[in-house]
């Protein structure tokens, strides 16, 4: 029977940034991540790491800003999980790429888009390590009422600008 351990590594965003964390199987994944933001947004900045699974094991990055570029290799050098990318955003929404990065050829999952609190949960064993999952933020203390429903609304249409 082989080994297997499972633990967690809190992603470590000091400026609440957004990020993108996702599983891809290619090393071509770094420039075609590359790609899609920089010609979804040319005004919006970022940084990508990408972890290599087979030889030489590197761990590739690119970015248009240096603080994002330096967490994402920071936190992928931490988890360590193979075929696994990590993209810091500023003045980029997740929503506004999520759908152009799902649909490269190469992205086989997306296991979180936000700006929240953000576990990733690691298992290893002799082979190597991967990601099962993540928690996302806090949990929910209580159902909306007309009041919330009210604010939510506000921050789409007046705030954020997504509904009208």
């Amino acid at each position: 029977m082989e080994r297997l351990e499972l633990f967690t590594h809190r992603l470590v965003n000091p400026n609440n940034l957004n990020i993108i964390l996702g599983q891809s199987h290619f090393i071509k994944s770094i420039e075609d991540i590359y790609e899609v933001l920089i010609t979804t947004n040319p005004d919006g900045k970022f940084g990508v790491a990408f972890s290599e699974a087979s030889p030489p094991y590197l761990l590739r990055h690119e970015g248009t800003d240096k603080e994002c570029e330096e967490l994402a290799v920071k936190n992928l050098m931490e988890i360590k999980a193979g075929h696994t990318f990590l993209i810091f955003l500023k003045n980029i929404y997740p929503i506004n790429v999520l759908n152009a990065i799902k649909n490269l050829q190469e992205v086989c999952t997306i296991f979180a888009a936000t700006a929240n609190d953000l576990d990733v949960v690691i298992a290893e064993t002799d082979l190597g390590r991967g990601i099962m999952g993540v928690v996302d933020g806090k949990s929910v203390i209580a159902s909306e009422n007309e009041e919330d429903k009210k604010k939510r609304r506000e921050l789409l249409r007046q705030i954020i600008g997504y509904k009208f």
